[in-house]
């Protein structure tokens, strides 16, 4: 039998595929000459993983999944980035006394040749996908080793205190600039949502954002500081002589080949300027209402409300709980020819095809207010208001609907059931308030389990009657749900990526009449859970349920 038919065979009695596949696949390798891993590869009939791990088993190699393995470091810094990524090889561990290599191509006798010379050590090989190889090489080639060198190439060209002039010189010079864009470019690998420079008393701590929790990635010496900073205000091109006052600037940067804009914010703090970034990847920029986490009858609600032409929609919730998504991906669905949409925000995070975004500038006098005012004489169907801030703004939003228009904006509030309160307590009329909402989405953004490494287990009686879980509806006794572990797919954390928890409530007429009437906030709260409004709890709870996340992180941002 040749390889091929081994291989092909292999993959049949794995039940990875079946034998008209095969068939088709080497009709198409024999008309094209292509490799039979490359046609079913092309035609999506296998993964890599599958492929590589039947190329091991034919050649008696061991195949490894680098996603959900533990990798040594000590190992994995025994090579360079550069020389890792030249034979995408990496070195994973060690086993009675051989270097253990992952290797996408094992058969390359020159790549393990140089590894065993530089590493001075007897290298046994291993297969992994080619992708897992890139991903664990950004992992672990992150911070560490390059990180420190470029940082002690750094250190040594600055003094500790340095007039302007010398400063702007060292910020231009190479070993700074590298070390800033490794900052960048390791937290777009990392999924960070914002970079943090803190200046401290000895150090400089760097951390990144990832799915909601900062995260500490390194702490450069002190007199590094002062170039750090000045690099990346030079990017944002923000006064450096500046260091008595708050600034803003804004940096577009190409990372990995994808397009990716930073909003600097630098803030003076006792031990010098304070530098947050955030990373807004305008690849993964709009998304859609079935990719935010609505459950499906908090979405049937909420639309019921968007597909009406007018009235006033409104996304609560804490700042970084993903309102301005959530609108965006809201727009995306009414956005069509038929429709002239204005936005005025600060700032246009996204550009949005098809759509007038107005950009907010209070020095010019352009304020939310002054803008919507504006916009209500360009004949718009949709308004989209970033946020209201004061009762100026209010007040405008408010009648634009009353006058036929579908305005979406943004508060802060905690709950759904608040909202009108607030808006109340801002000087709108109670009865503008109660004609003009139509919808109040109060929302938080909690951690996705890791799919690979969640486990399942059985809660105590006290654990959910401590959180409020419904157990009337539970039939069988106490239900199965999961809990976080860690791997190495999700940095240890046993979350992967994050999913917003929403609670839609709509207003009828019953609590239209409790806001003219001046009503409590808690009474509004127990009509719309009387009419079929599931609370944020509610909402974070069912997705427990479905093994989407945990209880813990429920009540981590669900209070």
């Amino acid at each position: 039998m040749s390889e091929i038919d081994r291989i092909g065979a292999f993959l049949v009695s794995r039940g990875l595929l079946t034998s008209a596949q095969l068939e088709l696949a080497l009709d198409e390798q024999n008309r094209t000459g292509k490799s039979l891993g490359r046609v079913l590869l092309d035609q999506d009939l296998v993964s890599e993983a599958d492929l590589m791990s039947a190329l091991a088993a034919q050649i008696g190699m061991a195949f490894v999944d680098l996603d959900n393995q533990g990798l040594d470091s000590s190992a994995v810094t025994l090579i360079s980035d550069s020389l890792a990524r030249r034979y995408q090889a990496i070195p994973i561990g060690w086993e009675d006394g051989q270097l253990v290599v992952a290797m996408a191509d094992p058969s390359n006798v020159f790549a393990i040749d140089d590894i065993r010379t530089i590493t001075r050590a007897t290298v046994k090989t291993v297969m992994a996908t080619r992708q897992s190889i890139l991903n664990a090489i950004d992992k672990h080639h992150r911070l560490d080793a390059e990180a420190d060198e470029i940082t002690a190439e750094a250190s040594s060209d600055f003094e500790d205190d340095q007039d302007l002039t010398s400063l702007r010189e060292v910020v231009e010079d190479a070993p700074i600039v590298k070390l800033v864009n490794l900052l960048i470019s390791q937290a777009v690998a990392d999924r960070a949502s914002d970079i943090h420079i803190e200046p401290g008393e000895r150090d400089l701590r760097v951390r990144y954002r990832i799915d909601g929790v900062l995260h500490e990635k390194m702490r450069p010496p002190k007199n590094i500081q002062a170039g750090i900073i000045s690099r990346l205000k030079i990017m944002a091109d923000i006064n450096i002589a500046e260091r008595r006052i708050p600034q803003d600037g804004r940096v577009t940067a190409n990372i990995g080949g994808k397009p990716v804009d930073l909003r600097v914010a630098t803030l003076p703090t006792v031990y010098g300027e304070k530098v947050v970034m955030r990373i807004l990847d305008k690849s993964t920029s709009v998304k859609s209402l079935d990719d935010l986490g609505f459950l499906p009858e908090t979405r049937a609600r909420f639309e019921t409300s968007f597909t009406k032409p007018y009235g006033t929609i409104l996304v609560t919730g804490p700042t970084g709980s993903g309102k301005s998504t959530t609108l965006y991906a809201t727009l995306n669905i009414l956005n069509d020819e038929s429709k002239n949409i204005i936005t005025v925000e600060d700032p246009v995070e996204y550009r949005l095809a098809g759509i007038n975004q107005v950009q907010v500038n209070n020095k010019a006098g352009m304020t939310f207010a002054a803008a919507l005012r504006s916009i209500l004489r360009s004949d718009p169907d949709i308004v989209l208001v970033g946020e209201i801030r004061d009762k100026e703004t209010a007040t405008i939003a408010v009648e634009a609907a009353l006058t036929g228009h579908l305005v979406l904006s943004t508060l802060h509030t905690n709950d759904a059931a608040s909202t009108p309160t607030r808006l109340v307590e801002m000087g709108v009329e109670p009865f503008l308030v109660a004609t003009a909402l139509d919808c109040i989405v109060a929302q938080r953004l909690a951690r996705r389990l890791c799919d690979r490494c969640r486990e399942p287990y059985k809660p105590t009686l006290s654990e959910l009657e401590s959180v409020g879980w419904d157990l009337e509806a539970e039939d069988e006794g106490l239900p199965e749900i999961f809990r976080a572990v860690g791997c190495q797919a999700c940095g240890k954390t046993g979350y992967l990526g994050r999913f917003a928890v929403h609670e839609v409530m709509l207003i009828t007429e019953e609590i239209e009449r409790i806001i003219v009437e001046h009503g409590h906030s808690e009474d509004i709260k127990k009509f719309a859970i009387a009419q079929g409004m599931l609370t944020l709890r509610q909402a974070g709870l069912t997705h427990v349920r479905k093994g989407v996340t945990t209880i813990q992180e429920v009540l981590r941002v669900i209070v």
